[in-house]
């Protein structure tokens, strides 16, 4: 072994934790190993046998802190004491190679792959609902075409009348096992059975009307129960409303995504909503009430005295249901006061009047001929 760095050669610094050392020796193991890299100049593992005996050393933390200590000479000199056994991957190193490399799957290491008839896959569609709907919750009709077990052969592919048997190829386990040698000895993998499509049965006669898929495309109408309190973007999962498996299998999911209209009274903030409501100046200044249309009813709102522009109403409980847990947001009501623009020269005077009444300064206020035109001279 040439005497690089070992840290360098797992690309980690000095200070790397037990775990950080597994994961950059998982990673280096996966990349550089000689079953992965075929024809490349590395083939014969050289360097994967650099990687291996690098993390070897520094995961154990004697043989670690001798390297730290006195470098390559300090572990692979001359009466350095190695691991037990004369194991080359150490304590640990074999077993952590096997999950780089089969971790989740069929072979060495990993858990059985599901055999029998393997469930359908997943759908998607999308639903369009208005502000109301998606607020308040409805029920909604859909039309889907998805697959759908066979009625003919009740799903199995079989003919009716004939019998489903044992497939001979992987003997009903649905999975072909295979050997192949590697540095590490042999290493046994999994895979599904291409006869039965890992389902582990044979079919002798195929079913006339799905050709022993066990399945046929059918267009069905689906109920959708759609909650109070969605929002655009939501999606809902229906189990088991997907389409169908193959021979047989069980029906994937259906996965419903909801896409609401934008309402133009309404703006949503999580379960709270927000409107405006214009007012008069008069009514502002003196105070009353005005009608107002809720998501629930009409009502008229009060309008205190003296009310500015910007005051926010708050309206409780009159927002969004909580689509976990109970009671519903606020609806926030924005007043608005909205200054006139067409005035006539009876109510310019009467404007005027009020504000020498008040004694506010009217600046350079523009003249207006007529009527108005003579109040103002009179006055100023």
């Amino acid at each position: 072994m040439t005497e690089t760095d070992l840290y360098e050669l797992l690309g980690v610094g000095r200070n790397a934790t037990d775990e950080e050392l597994k994961r950059a020796y998982r990673a280096k193991a996966r990349e550089h190993h000689p079953d992965a890299n075929h024809g490349d100049d590395d083939a014969d593992g050289e360097h994967f046998k650099e990687i291996s005996l690098a993390y070897e050393v520094l995961s154990d933390p004697e043989r670690r802190a001798r390297y730290d200590q006195f470098g390559h000479a300090g572990v692979f000199g001359q009466g350095a004491a190695g691991p037990a056994g004369g194991d080359p991957f150490g304590a640990g190193g074999l077993g952590d190679l096997f999950d780089a490399f089969f971790n989740g799957m069929g072979g060495a290491g990993g858990g059985r792959r599901r055999t029998g008839p393997q469930p359908g896959p997943d759908a998607e569609m999308v639903v369009e609902l208005s502000f109301r709907e998606a607020v308040f919750g409805v029920q909604r009709q859909v039309d889907v075409t998805t697959p759908v077990h066979c009625e003919t052969c009740e799903g199995t592919g079989a003919q009716p009348g004939t019998s489903v048997v044992r497939c001979p190829e992987c003997q009903g386990a649905g999975e072909l096992r295979r050997v192949r040698q590697s540095i590490l000895g042999q290493v046994i993998t999994a895979v599904p059975c291409n006869r039965c499509q890992g389902t582990g049965q044979s079919i002798e006669t195929l079913c006339a009307d799905c050709r022993g898929d066990g399945r046929r495309n059918e267009s069905r109408t689906l109920t959708v129960d759609i909650p109070a309190g969605v929002d655009d973007g939501s999606t809902l999962r229906l189990a088991g409303h997907g389409p169908a498996g193959y021979r047989g299998g069980p029906n994937g999911a259906l996965f419903v995504h909801l896409a609401v209209t934008p309402d133009e009274a309404f703006q949503r903030s999580g379960v709270d909503l927000h409107a405006t409501v214009h007012v008069h100046m008069a009514l502002a200044a003196l105070g009353g009430s005005v009608p107002f249309d809720t998501l629930d009813d009409a009502r008229d709102l009060s309008i205190a005295v003296g009310t500015q522009s910007g005051t926010v109403l708050t309206l409780r409980g009159l927002g969004v249901p909580k689509l976990r847990g109970r009671g519903r947001g606020d609806l926030f009501v924005h007043v608005q006061v909205d200054t006139p623009t067409d005035l006539d020269d009876h109510q310019r005077e009467l404007l005027v009047t009020l504000a020498r009444a008040r004694a506010e300064e009217l600046g350079d206020a523009p003249h207006h001929e007529g009527l108005f035109s003579k109040i103002r001279s009179a006055l100023s």
